[in-house]
């Protein structure tokens, strides 16, 4: 009714930020374009940082995993020897095979 044009919130406060930019701060209306535009500009930046520092931290994450599952792999059965002096030797006896092999 009565043909007038409905403004949403975000108009309106956008409406007061290009008034108190042009008032306030003497901006003219290319000037106040182009801050509008970088302040989107960083909006994006920020929520793509965002959306990266997830990736980031999701591709730590399995690589813990898969170096915890390499370290879980090791075998536990082999220590490391060292010789009394440097002139100890270890001698190599092979295990008699058993029953099963």
């Amino acid at each position: 009714p009565g043909g007038g044009r409905r403004y949403s919130a975000r108009d309106i406060a956008r409406l007061h930020v290009v008034a108190r930019l042009s008032h306030e701060e003497g901006i003219n209306l290319a000037g106040i374009k182009r801050i509008i535009e970088l302040e989107s500009a960083v909006v994006q930046l920020r929520r793509r940082l965002n959306e990266l520092a997830d990736e980031l931290e999701l591709a730590e994450q399995r690589r813990l995993a898969a170096e915890a599952a390499v370290h879980a792999s090791y075998r536990r059965d082999l220590v490391p020897f060292r010789p009394a002096d440097q002139q100890s030797m270890l001698v190599h006896r092979p295990r008699k095979p058993g029953p099963h092999g």
